[in-house]
């Protein structure tokens, strides 16, 4: 039975911790003896679940990558006790998805990938892998991943660091990742693997394969209106980046009988929430969630950078309409019929497309169709199942 091994910060939790537990699921289902390591939160799963680190691990690595910017390159022992394991295992293929985020050292990890015959996936969800600092450098205007990083911009930024170690992080990310001899790249939008092929991982073989949701989980349902337009916002964390600031001054632009919804909020930001938007911390269970999608008209995805959100697929496949900025692949989720793009930051276009779509609306059965079609995760992660063969 060949064994697959997937690596990413969180097991079956949030977007990426989901599309893990259904790539797994799909290649159990095809005989494959299947395990993920993780190094923070989880949720119950059908896989076999290796954690890496105790409590302190990802307190102690932030702190490092908070003082010194060596993001990635802490959590010693605790990943060499993950190779340790990886030996025992002896992995026909390791998958990688988020390997940053203070709970794992890529260092250890390649020296051991480079140096065995495990053949090496790696879905790109952002962009941290070919940077020497930042997640996402669109922001910026930030083009010196294409050659050399150094005196980085966006230092002070998430992950933030009171020191720039950008350009010694780079040479070592590129002579790791680049000696790796069988490492595939798998970009989740069209506009991610653009930017791969300009980065230093150009020589790689570059699979676009987009993230797919369960339309049976997500999927329509029978709803009775109040007469009011419904806008909703979901992110598993809001910050002025996935564009809340830009939500409160739409809901000054927007007639009172435009409803605005925010899902996953922290208390703080509950109680500064300006009037005339409903705020919710995060939702009890998906079954809340499908219910807040097929109450609204319409999805606003109003972030500054995303690689490819979910939360668009699960909107539409609920068959609700998606107005989303020109960030990332963002775009690449809707059509004409399915939704609006609008240029990233103008307020007043998002405005705009809310009120088109009032006297205007798009069909939901288009929405739930272009979902079925082209996002279905039995479809979508099929397509890691051929790559691993």
């Amino acid at each position: 039975m060949p064994v697959l091994l997937q690596i990413n910060a969180t097991a079956n939790w949030g977007s990426t911790g989901r599309i893990v537990e259904a790539t797994g699921l799909a290649a159990k289902s095809h005989g494959w003896d299947s395990y993920v390591a993780y190094g923070r939160y989880s949720c119950p799963s059908s896989l076999g679940l290796i954690k890496v680190g105790g409590f302190l691990n990802p307190y102690l690595h932030y702190l490092e990558s908070r003082l010194f910017d060596r993001e990635g390159l802490g959590s010693i022992g605790a990943t060499h006790r993950l190779v340790d394991v990886m030996k025992r295992l002896d992995p026909d293929v390791v998958h990688l998805h988020n390997i940053h985020d203070h709970w794992l050292n890529y260092n250890i990890l390649f020296d051991y990938l480079n140096q065995s015959d495990i053949k090496v996936v790696w879905t790109f969800h952002d962009c941290w892998a070919f940077t020497g600092h930042c997640f996402h450098f669109e922001m910026a205007g930030c083009d010196k991943w294409k050659y050399q990083c150094g005196e980085c911009p966006l230092s002070r930024t998430y992950p933030k660091s009171m020191r720039d170690n950008s350009r010694e992080n780079y040479l070592l990310k590129k002579r790791l990742f680049t000696s790796c001899r069988d490492l595939t790249v798998a970009a989740c939008s069209k506009w991610m693997a653009d930017y791969v092929k300009d980065s230093f991982f150009s020589d790689r073989h570059v699979h676009v394969i987009h993230n797919g949701i369960d339309i049976d989980v997500f999927r329509p349902l029978e709803v009775t209106g109040d007469g009011r337009f419904r806008i909703l916002a979901v992110s598993n964390v809001w910050n002025r980046e996935k564009g809340l600031h830009d939500i409160y001054k739409l809901r000054q632009m927007l007639p009172d009988d435009f409803l605005i919804t925010i899902v996953g909020l922290t208390k703080e930001q509950l109680r500064q929430m300006p009037d005339g938007i409903a705020g919710m911390g995060r939702t009890a269970g998906v079954d809340e969630l499908v219910r807040l999608y097929n109450e609204a008209d319409v999805l606003v995805n109003a972030s500054y950078a995303d690689t490819f959100p979910t939360v668009n697929l699960e909107a539409l496949s609920c068959g609700t309409p998606v107005v989303t900025y020109d960030t990332g692949g963002s775009p690449e989720a809707v059509d004409e019929d399915t939704g609006i793009v609008v240029p990233r930051g103008d307020v007043q276009s998002l405005a705009a497309a809310l009120m088109h779509l009032r006297q205007h609306p798009l069909s939901p059965s288009a929405c739930r169709i272009r979902a079925v079609e082209n996002f279905d995760k039995k479809v979508c992660f099929n397509k890691y199942l051929e790559l691993y063969d």
